[in-house]
Order: structure tokens, then sequence, then C-alpha cells
């Protein structure tokens, strides 16, 4: 496994994206080949940089049309028709590249060329990769121990997630077996008592165990877990494999003593100082770009109706300090005034016809920027939420106060990894995102929130 971003993939999910860049490099230095003939070795220093670059765009158009979501591109016509949109994205965004710095053009005809190459190796490369997961290969092997919420969520996930690299080749349920077991596969066992556990887990040729025991007072496997591990066994808490098989927590399963002893909640000045940073830095560089627009939007939400640009309000910052956010007005003036604090609906009735589309492009919450600049917000972290929600929260989800341990942020993980949500359930589930980010941010996982922005924003989802 690999850990990226605090997250742990399958080695092999890393060699297919990196292959498939390197299939993309081929496909351009063949048709540089081809149309060039030897000559364009001379230029080879040149060319690998040129082709470096159509490599890199192609890619990152491939992700931003969500070629690496294995669940949307589950047919061979969806990948095709994706396959194309992107490979158009990459021609126009190389055009204007191109247009820019000429000195960066690899050669007429090339790219065109390229992409008959770059069809053909990327669906073939796909073809494979498919073959691999379905037959699961090269899968690490689990024994899941539990038979509770917590082993079904984690045997969910596996099912759902063909590419996690996982695969649950027996369950123990220590206690008297129902018949029923939690992971329905040919070559699952189920069994109903711990004995010969490492002996069994031996002969299964297993990598990994699971203890997603729930109810530990009574009949807990501690010597059979203890001679697992001295025999070279990995044995693995189930809330701990949970958060890196989903980059979220489970805050109803999770206790205060896992909290205290996990890694992880590392806020050392350093980091606070390139956090803060890079917050001046992308918050300046965004309202230079982006005068314009806010200056336009500005402008048609007078026109469109009454009552002032911007619409402020308190909310409850790091340390529990109350602040006063700043967005881009959406809603009709005074939209509160008879119905009290609520959360926003689907097709909200008071969203005016501008606040529909600054909503859906989240073109409202560009004035946060300006709390980013005056230290109130991070550009990442939880979003920020009202005193007057924030107690009901509290009262009916554990852990929810820890978010005010930090910053909240114009953007999140919780915002980028579930949709729009407006109930208490759907902040518990938000919840679990955003303890995993506090747990675990970085600089890098910031740069990855980031990205997955910038994709949410470009396809407009998610918004009310």
């Amino acid at each position: 496994m690999l850990r990226l971003f605090k997250q742990y993939y399958p080695v092999r999910n890393a060699l297919f994206v990196v292959g498939e860049g390197l299939f993309i490099f081929l496909s351009v230095i063949i048709a540089s080949w081809l149309l060039i003939g030897n000559e364009f070795i001379v230029n080879s220093q040149a060319l690998v940089l040129k082709t470096l670059l159509i490599a890199s765009v192609c890619q990152l158009c491939l992700y931003y049309n969500d070629l690496y979501d294995l669940n949307v591109t589950n047919s061979y016509q969806e990948l095709l028709i994706r396959l194309l949109q992107a490979l158009g994205a990459s021609a126009i965004f190389l055009a204007l590249v191109y247009f820019l710095f000429p000195v960066c053009i690899i050669g007429r005809g090339i790219f065109i060329v390229s992409i008959c190459f770059v069809v053909g190796f990327i669906v073939i490369w796909r073809i494979a990769y498919t073959h691999v997961l379905n037959h699961g290969l090269f899968d690490k092997k689990i024994v899941l121990l539990g038979s509770g919420d917590l082993a079904k969520n984690i045997a969910k996930e596996i099912l759902d997630k063909k590419d996690c690299g996982y695969r649950v080749a027996a369950v123990v349920n220590g206690k008297e077996y129902d018949g029923e077991c939690l992971v329905q596969t040919p070559v699952n066992i189920c069994r109903n008592d711990y004995s010969d556990l490492c002996k069994n887990a031996k002969a299964l040729n297993i990598d990994k165990i699971v203890v997603a025991i729930e109810e530990r007072r009574q009949g807990f496997p501690i010597r059979q877990l203890l001679q697992c591990r001295v025999d070279g066994i990995e044995v693995i808490e189930g809330t701990s494999f949970y958060e890196m098989l989903t980059g979220k927590l489970i805050v109803e399963k999770i206790n205060p003593s896992w909290l205290i002893f996990s890694e992880g909640f590392r806020k050392s000045w350093l980091r606070k100082v390139l956090k803060r940073t890079g917050d001046l830095i992308l918050s300046f560089i965004m309202l230079i770009l982006l005068a314009p627009v806010l200056i336009a939007v500005a402008i048609l939400i007078k026109l469109d109706s009454k009552g002032p640009v911007f619409f402020s309000q308190e909310r409850v910052g790091e340390d529990r300090k109350p602040y006063m956010v700043h967005k881009f007005r959406s809603m009709v003036q005074d939209a509160e005034k008879k119905s009290g604090p609520v959360w926003a609906q689907s097709n909200d009735s008071r969203v005016t016809r501008i606040g529909k589309f600054i909503r859906k492009w989240r073109i409202d919450e560009f004035p946060q920027l300006f709390n980013v600049i005056k230290g109130e917000m991070s550009f990442v972290g939880p979003r920020p939420e009202r005193e007057f929600f924030v107690k009901e929260l509290e009262e009916a989800i554990p852990y929810y106060a820890e978010r005010f341990s930090v910053k909240p942020g114009v953007t999140g993980w919780a915002q980028v990894s579930y949709p729009y949500g407006a109930s208490v359930e759907d902040a518990k589930e938000k919840l679990n995102y955003d303890l995993f980010y506090i747990k675990n941010m970085s600089i890098l996982m910031d740069m990855m929130v980031i990205m997955r922005t910038v994709k949410t924003v470009l396809f407009g989802e998610g918004a009310r």
C-alpha cells in the first residue's frame, strides 16, 4: 500500500496511473517519429520536455473528466465518451498554451496523430486493468473479526470499491453463527469462534486481520491475536482500517482513547506558518485574477433584486470565536425574517435568479477570501457554521466541538467528498470527513482539496 495525502492506495493503482501516463508519452513519441522521421532525435531533449507537457495536460484532463473514478467509467461506451471529451479539452488547453508560448509547439499534426495512439493504448490498458480488478489479482486478503455495524461498513466499502486493493477472505463473527455472512463471495469463509485463528489465517495466506469487534468486554481473542502478530500477520483496529480505506472516520464508533493514542493532530508552528503563507498568497492571487468577475457579479446582483450586494452573517470560528463571514447575496433580502434560521433546501424559493447561478458555480463564496486575508478563515478547513446550529449539532453528534480546533475554510475535505447536506445526519457524515482532515491535515492534503474543489466548481456539483 502507498500512503498519499494521508490515505492508503494499492500499489497497482499507482502503477495504473503511471502506466497510463507512460502510454500517452509513448504515443506522442511514436507520432513524432512517424511525422518527422529520425530527425526528431536531434532535438530529443526539447522533444521530451514538450512531450511531458502534453502527457501532463492529458492526464490532468483525464482526472477532471472522472476517468480515474472506476465507478463512473464502468462501461466502455462511457469510457470512450469521457476519453474523447478529455482529449478535446486537452487540445483546447494546449492550443492556448501554444498561442501564449509558441516555443512549446511540438510540431504540426503530431498531437492529432498521437490522439489515435492514445485512444488505442488507453482502451487496451484499461481493459487489462479491469481484468485484474474483476479477478481480484494482487488483492490483499484480510480476515474480518466482528459482525456489528463497523464490520458491516468495512465489508460494504470493500465490496463497493473494486479497486480498494482488499478482499475479505474470511469473517469471524465471534458469536453463534446465524447462517448469514457479511460478505457473500464464493471463496468467503464464515466462522463463529476464534479457535485456530492464526492457523487458519496462515492457511489462507492472510495479509491482515481487521479487528472490528464492538463488544470487547467478553470473549476478546487477545491470545490468538497476539500469536498472529508475533507470527508476522498484521493486526489492525477496525476504526483505523476504515479510516485509511475511506478517508473519513465514524464518530459513532470511535472512543476518546482511540483519538488520544492515534497518530495525527500535529499542529507545529512550521505547518501553521506555511499554511498561513499559502492562504495569503492564494487569496491575493485569486482576488486579482477574479476582480472583473466579482465586479460583474456585484452589478448583476444589484440589478436582479432589492438588497445589498454582500451578505454578512456571524459564524463560529477557531476556538469558538465568533466572526462575520462575507458572501455574495444569493437569496432575497431578509430571507429568514419569518422562518428563522433554517438550512438551505433543494430548489429553495428564497434563492434569486442570479443566486442560483452563483451558488451552482460557488461564486457566492469568493468574498470569503477577505476573511482568509484577515486571518479569520483558512482556504482549506471545516466549513463554518452558525451558533444556532452549532448548539443543536453538539447535542446530537459526538466530537462535534473538535471542529473548532482549526480555522474554518472556504473549502474543505468534507465539501469535496460529500454532497451538500441539510440535516443532522448530513452534518454527522460531514464531521466524519472534517475529523479526518483535522487529524491528518498537511500542505499536500490542502493541495489535493484545492484540486478537487476546482473540479467541483468546473462541473457545478453539489450546490443549493
